[in-house]
Formats: C-alpha cells, structure tokens, sequence
C-alpha cells in the first residue's frame, strides 16, 4: 500500500490520513469496482425490507382523508369551550388568565358586567394562525372552560384567520346528547394508563 492510497484530511495541526480504494488505472479495474460497489451486502438487505413489507398484511397507512387516525385524550389540536354538566351554561368566567399567560398573544377577550353584576365574556376568539398549541391556556383556566380537542384540520385560505367562541363552544344539542367527554385537567392521564404500563425486569 503507496501512500498515494489515502487520503489526508487537516485537523487543526496535525494530519489524519483515512485509508481509501485505489483509483482505478484502467477499464476493467474499473468495472470491478462498479461490481464490487453495486453486489454489496447492503443493497440486498434494503431490497428485502422493502419486499417484506409490501406483502405484509398489516398496512399502518390510513386512506386519508376517508380514514383519520384517532388522537390521545393529551393531544393539543384545536381549542374547545366545555360547557357546566350541572347548567349546560358556560364554563368561561372571564378571568382572562388565557389572554395573560399566552405567550403568542393570539387570544383576545373582551367582557361586560350583566343586569345581575356578573361579568360575562361577550367577544372570545384565537388566531390560530399565530396560536403555538403549547397549551398554557388550557393549563392555567381554573375552570377547566378551554381545552384542546382533536381537531387537527385547521387549514385555510387566509394566514390570519380567527376561531371565535362560537365555534369553540359545546353546541346545546352536542351537550345534551352527553357527547362532551369530561376533561379531567391539563396533564391527566387516560382512561387505559395501566394497560400501556409495561412490566420491567427491575419492577419490584
């Protein structure tokens, strides 16, 4: 092996020199390195895992959009307004910690005092064009009013585009048809938590 054979790379200032093929002098040379490179070990492994999975039966793709993936109770996709069990009124009170603590300032509130001196939130949107999803809002609320559903599709024609309270609130006939699950705070853990619990070897 001549010297000409590796290659030499500058590290700061000392030289490293990595062992490389020898250039090819001639034609058949270098058609037994193209053989060699191309029937290498490796080409035939990827063509097997490519071939295994093709004629296996459990596909994991879904035909979005007729089939949609269904997301954990702890995924952060678009904001939801719960409505009282007890009432069906609204949850919100108006305390504004949402709009405080957001730290992208896409939520706006705007209340008013009522004939019965009870502040009630009139105007309440998100720009979900600027929201981040961190989930601050749905963290601090202590009335556990905003939480995040598992609408993901939030895709429009504008780059600005508002969610109002409107949209966000429990409909009545969704409400009173018990379709409103019962979010149990920010953080919770789901309903089958024990059965994603694997035993290690060190559980005791």
């Amino acid at each position: 092996m001549e010297l000409k054979d590796f290659k030499r790379r500058d590290v700061g200032s000392a030289y490293i020199f990595l062992k490389t093929e020898a250039t090819p002098t001639d034609g058949w040379q270098a058609f037994k390195r193209f053989v060699k490179r191309t029937l290498k070990g490796e080409l035939f492994v990827g063509l097997w895992i490519v071939l295994r999975e093709m004629i296996r039966f459990d596909i994991h793709t879904l035909q979005y959009p007729l089939e949609k993936i269904e997301m954990g109770p702890r995924y952060r996709a678009i904001h939801r307004l719960l409505r009282l069990f007890e009432s069906g009124s609204e949850r919100c009170i108006g305390c504004g910690l949402c709009e405080k603590i957001c730290i992208s300032n896409c939520i706006r509130m705007d209340t008013h005092v009522d004939e019965k001196s009870r502040k009630v939130v009139s105007e309440y949107s998100i720009n979900f064009g600027r929201c981040i999803f961190c989930g601050y809002c749905a963290e601090v609320c202590p009335e556990l009013a905003i939480v995040h559903g598992a609408e993901y599709e939030n895709a429009g024609e504008q780059r600005a585009h508002f969610g109002l309270k409107e949209d966000m609130l429990t409909p009545l006939d969704t409400f009173k048809a018990k379709q409103q699950k019962e979010f149990q705070g920010f953080g919770a853990l789901s309903a089958n938590a024990d059965e994603n619990v694997k035993q290690t070897p060190l559980a005791y």
